[in-house]
């Protein structure tokens, strides 16, 4: 693809707009990197010829290879400034720009672990001590279900129900949602329940499920210590937090076949579209799936 065109435009910037020489320079190195990509993965020989697709593909593969999300909309804004010169100046028929929404598709994504992590995290706890019965109960708990650090410190004993192994969550805006704990989940929290919790319990400790050594109700900061703790005791060298453990919840589930919604209901997300941004781990799998079974790969 030749690059005329993005000089016209480039000029057009310099010497109607008046813009700055660093200004200028940010458009030629951003639309550099456009016009590069067009012509090396698109491989279109002209700027007539580039779909909406081709555009939304470039931004994503620049938030891929690590561009935070201002750098993204900056390069949007950019190619849509550069379309709308074009299509002015009778160089292409139709501004595909127009069609491109701002998408929350360029959002950070959420840090995952991978499954092995997980496991290494789960098992680096000494449950031969109290405090370890508590800590792997509570990690256990929260990969099963996604809860939010703020929801487990708030559960309460009454919450966990161990006949039918579920639990029950007030989530953001006193929304109520009742998730399946799992095996591990459910067998951790027993465990707790039955060796660690009256060790410290206090008569003011109330029905708290997780408390502390002095029998208070843990913090969220508390939780956050667990979990780095164990994550350094387990190897993961990635950057953990509390709400890196909802991340992998969802994402696992999603990357093993569960629907959208459902995963949606046991997040508690009101909108889907929040659930959406979880939908990115999986397009690796589904390009194998589609390879795979598709009869023209």
């Amino acid at each position: 693809m030749t690059r005329e065109p993005v000089g016209l435009f480039l000029d057009y910037l310099s010497i109607e707009k008046g813009l700055s020489k660093n200004t200028l320079s940010a458009y030629r190195r951003d639309l550099g990197r456009y016009s590069d990509y067009l012509t090396k993965k698109v491989r279109v020989q002209a700027f007539k010829d580039v779909k909406r697709d081709h555009i939304m593909d470039f931004l994503l593969a620049e938030r891929d290879r690590g561009l935070s999300p201002s750098s993204v909309s900056r390069l949007l804004v950019a190619v849509r400034i550069l379309h709308r010169f074009l299509a002015r100046e009778g160089q292409i028929r139709e501004d595909v720009t127009e069609a491109i929404e701002s998408p929350k598709l360029w959002k950070p994504l959420p840090g995952v672990l991978g499954v092995g992590e997980v496991e290494a995290l789960l098992n680096a706890p000494d449950i031969r001590k109290p405090q370890g019965l508590r800590d792997q109960a509570l990690l256990e708990l929260m990969y099963a279900t996604g809860l939010r650090a703020s929801e487990v410190t708030t559960l309460h004993i009454g919450h966990v129900n161990g006949g039918d192994g579920t639990i029950r969550i007030l989530g953001k805006g006193d929304k109520e949602r009742i998730v399946p704990l799992g095996r591990a989940a459910k067998k951790s929290v027993a465990r707790y329940l039955e060796r660690a919790r009256p060790v410290w319990a206090k008569p003011d400790s109330g029905d708290f499920l997780f408390i502390s050594r002095r029998g208070k109700k843990i913090s969220r900061v508390t939780v956050w210590m667990i979990l780095k703790k164990y994550a350094r005791l387990a190897g993961v060298r990635k950057k953990v937090y509390p709400h890196i453990l909802r991340h992998s919840f969802a994402t696992h589930l999603l990357e093993n076949g569960a629907d959208l919604r459902v995963v949606q209901e046991l997040l508690g997300h009101s909108d889907i579209s929040t659930t959406q941004i979880y939908t990115h781990v999986d397009r690796s799998r589904l390009k194998g799936i589609h390879t795979k079974f598709h009869p023209r790969p």
